[in-house]
């Protein structure tokens, strides 16, 4: 087998990409579309999604993650779009958590059908969630989602029941929405034992664009946090980019700061659309078509020099800082 472009293997199997970053987590996008209208992701009245014919179909998905386990993968994250719209994601999930080498299975979702499909999931295999939720409020739920925050709450409550653990909180904090809210979230999560993530807006596609007039930084968030609560540095389980706080009550708090604060050195991971594009960076057009080589008919060692050719394109940061109008997709299409 040929390996391309300056990548490289380490002695554990691990795919080292040409900046010296470890490749070993895969966010997958099981279906582009959604049951909320978030207006940071999906504009109102969009519908240029992709037919299910044109989704990869349960055996290219898991052909697709075998190869690149053999290439060091160890993580995989279900996204969309919203995950749970796509029929039979429990029998998915538990061929993916069958690979071998896979050794974590999360889901991300706004947990609108979550109360329904909780407990096969989590027998499935999938063991982790993270869960949208970027207002307590159900008329300021309403304004950023168009949806119901009773019917995500019951699917948090559900995925409770269900023992996944940990159940991360995801909020994207926005100036004048939803600020305010910071506090209230915190307490919730208290509650219930969860990990509170606020994550910062993103230029992405002109929805991200339009909610970029809301951003806030981050560090004026931690800042004042500080000041009520006293979360000291910890570190926190997880695959991604969040660097965590606790508070004194033992509640992790996350900071995704993608614009005040990027983690582009450390990023470890790679997004697959529904169409089977590979996407290397969220912020940054490079892409690698891999669905039609399986159509194609290619050999295994073939599959495998096509994914090391498309890691080796995984570029060294994004540019949302500068050029907050270079992504032009949605972020439904890159699987968030």
């Amino acid at each position: 087998m040929t390996f391309l472009y300056n990548s490289r293997m380490t002695n554990e199997h691990q795919y080292i990409d040409p900046y010296g970053r470890k490749i070993d987590y895969i966010r997958l996008s099981v279906v582009d579309r959604c049951d909320l209208r978030c207006f940071y992701c999906i504009p109102k009245g969009y519908k240029d999604f992709e037919v299910p014919e044109d989704w990869m179909s349960f055996d290219e998905i898991e052909r697709l993650l075998s190869a690149f386990a053999r290439l060091g993968l160890k993580k995989v994250r279900l996204t969309g779009g919203e995950p749970l719209l796509r029929p039979d994601l429990a029998v998915l999930s538990k061929r993916i958590a069958n690979i071998p080498g896979i050794e974590d299975l999360s889901l991300s979702t706004n947990a609108v059908k979550l109360a329904k499909q909780a407990e096969d999931l989590r027998q499935a295999g999938v063991e982790r969630l993270n869960i949208s939720l970027d207002s307590l409020n159900p008329a300021t739920f309403k304004e950023i989602t168009s949806g119901k925050l009773d019917k995500v709450i019951a699917g948090i409550m559900s995925a409770k029941q269900a023992g996944f653990n940990p159940i991360k909180i995801n909020m994207v904090i926005m100036k004048g929405i939803n600020d305010h809210e910071v506090g209230d979230m915190l307490e919730f999560c208290e509650e219930h034992g969860f990990i509170l993530r606020f994550i910062e807006t993103m230029p992405m596609g002109q929805t991200g664009r339009e909610a970029s007039k809301h951003y806030i930084s981050l560090q004026d968030v931690k800042a004042k946090l500080q000041e009520q609560f006293d979360p000291t540095p910890t570190i926190a389980n997880g695959a991604g980019p969040a660097r965590y706080y606790s508070t004194p009550e033992g509640t992790n708090i996350g900071f995704i700061t993608p614009i005040s604060q990027h983690f582009c050195d450390t990023c470890n991971r790679v997004r697959l659309g529904v169409d089977g594009v590979l996407y290397l960076c969220l912020g940054q057009e490079n892409s690698y078509p891999l669905r039609p080589l399986l159509q194609k008919g290619v050999s295994d060692d073939e599959l495998q020099e096509h994914l090391i050719k498309a890691l080796a394109l995984k570029p060294l940061k994004h540019d949302f800082d500068t050029k907050p109008d270079q992504t032009i997709r949605i972020m439904s299409v890159t699987g968030g």
